[in-house]
């Protein structure tokens, strides 16, 4: 990346120059516009464009003027993942089968950014329903990796990942039932924060209710801290989500992680594919935080088999979505997805319970877990992004096997985890990991990446110009 073009810079970089004068919120957003004209042909990271972002850009770019900014994202461009409601857009999921009538108020993370100023510059791609980790729909087609149109962004958060790593504005709103906004993040060498369940409020709540959040992605840890000040806040409409906490998330993020102690896991109630250059990856992160002053050491946390309790939860929350669809579209859905919601839509209420009560023990086991250790470090992804193309096959086997196998467990849980790029395979792919914290401790989790970031000192990249 360059710090001389506006469309590559970070959100904290591009406030700074605003308040400057030094930049104005018209010309970042026009270098944006201009990004994505020329790039999204190939990637195809937006369900929509806002017409009006130009608009909003020149009425941000006044408030500096007259020093009057409206809050801590005032001019900062910015998109939301094609499952939030964003006012006067249609919300379709990536799926045919939705309505595709606008909605008519903004999801409280939509809403939150809108307050803090941010200038919306469209809705990103997801898969259908945020159903699977390929980064594809049937809506809107294959959505594809900057760093090789040949593979895949990952999913469900497909069109915020490229979006992040191709320089189509600063800050991204996805979201992740099972790894949906990590997953991404790690293969479009991005940032990409799952926060503490009911951090981020969510209204209407999705089928993925009891394990979905949504969070901030983006091309640095300090940029998704600044982001979640405006989307963390509570919303009356979500009945489950945290009490407000007012709090600027940046606050201590620089203060590195001597002293503290850091669980290596490779086992999460089973054992997740992991291939020789993600081993590497893991291993550099760790050797990284003991350099900077951590105790570092591997540790098993002795969870259930959480691929059972995901697994059963996935399932059911795919047969209530099909059973919502007209049986006349049915066949409009994504093969997978309608194969999994057959698969599981018989599932006996007391198998359903059972795995309900086994996603609890593993949270209980890892809140024991957290007594002793401050952050726990493992593998994002099983390997590097896979071609874009691939046809989805025994998706139950892929879930647990090749997409989602190092992420779901924190779902599970509902702990914090945050993606982070250590660097690039030999084939030019970004490689992650992830630091998990503690169920309400958002604040070690990006403290923790944060660390490690600053350590890494990865240089700064522009995929498309790789």
């Amino acid at each position: 990346m360059t710090a001389t073009d506006p469309a590559l810079m970070d959100a904290e970089t591009l406030i700074a120059l605003y308040a400057r004068r030094a930049l104005s919120p018209v010309e970042a957003l026009k270098a944006v516009m201009e990004r994505i004209a020329r790039y999204n042909p190939a990637i195809n990271a937006f369900a929509a464009m806002n017409p009006n972002a130009l608009r909003q850009a020149g009425e941000s770019e006044a408030r500096w003027a007259a020093g009057r900014p409206l809050g801590l994202l005032d001019g900062v461009p910015a998109t939301v993942k094609d499952v939030l409601n964003l006012a006067g857009f249609p919300t379709r999921r990536g799926s045919r089968t939705t309505d595709p009538r606008p909605q008519a108020e903004d999801a409280p993370a939509v809403l939150g950014l809108k307050a803090a100023g941010a200038v919306i510059v469209g809705k990103t791609t997801t898969t259908e329903f945020g159903w699977k980790t390929p980064g594809d729909c049937p809506l809107h087609g294959i959505t594809r990796n900057p760093w090789n149109n040949r593979r895949t962004t990952g999913g469900s958060s497909s069109g915020a990942g490229a979006a992040a790593s191709a320089g189509f504005g600063a800050l991204h709103v996805g979201t992740d039932a099972g790894g949906s906004i990590r997953i991404p993040a790690a293969f479009c060498g991005v940032v990409g924060f799952k926060p503490s369940y009911g951090r981020v409020p969510q209204w209407p709540h999705g089928a993925f209710s009891a394990v979905s959040c949504a969070g901030p992605m983006a091309r640095t840890v300090r940029d998704a801290a600044l982001l979640l000040n405006a989307i963390g806040r509570a919303d009356a409409r979500d009945p489950l989500c945290l009490p407000d906490e007012p709090r600027e998330w940046r606050a201590g993020i620089e203060d590195g992680v001597r002293g503290m102690r850091i669980a290596l896991v490779r086992r999460w109630g089973f054992e997740p594919l992991l291939d020789a250059d993600g081993d590497a990856a893991l291993q550099r992160a760790a050797e990284t935080l003991r350099a900077e002053g951590a105790l570092v050491e591997e540790a098993d946390p002795g969870l259930p088999d959480t691929r059972h309790a995901f697994g059963r939860v996935w399932g059911v929350a795919l047969a209530r979505l099909v059973a919502t669809v007209p049986e006349a579209q049915r066949g409009e859905l994504d093969a997978g997805l309608d194969e999994v919601a057959r698969r599981e839509g018989g599932l006996p209420a007391t198998e359903f319970l059972f795995a309900d009560a086994m996603r609890v023990e593993a949270a209980h086991r890892m809140a024991l877990f957290h007594l002793k250790y401050d952050l726990v470090l493992t593998a994002a992804t099983p390997t590097a992004a896979f071609a874009a193309d691939q046809p989805t096959l025994k998706p139950t086997e892929a879930l647990w096997r090749d997409w989602a196998p190092w992420t779901f467990a924190q779902n599970l849980t509902r702990q914090p985890a945050i993606a982070v790029t250590t660097g690039l395979d030999d084939h030019g792919m970004p490689r992650a990991v992830q630091i998990v914290a503690a169920q309400g401790r958002d604040d070690l989790c990006l403290r923790g990446a944060r660390a490690l970031e600053r350590a890494l000192e990865m240089p700064e990249i522009d995929p498309l110009a790789a």
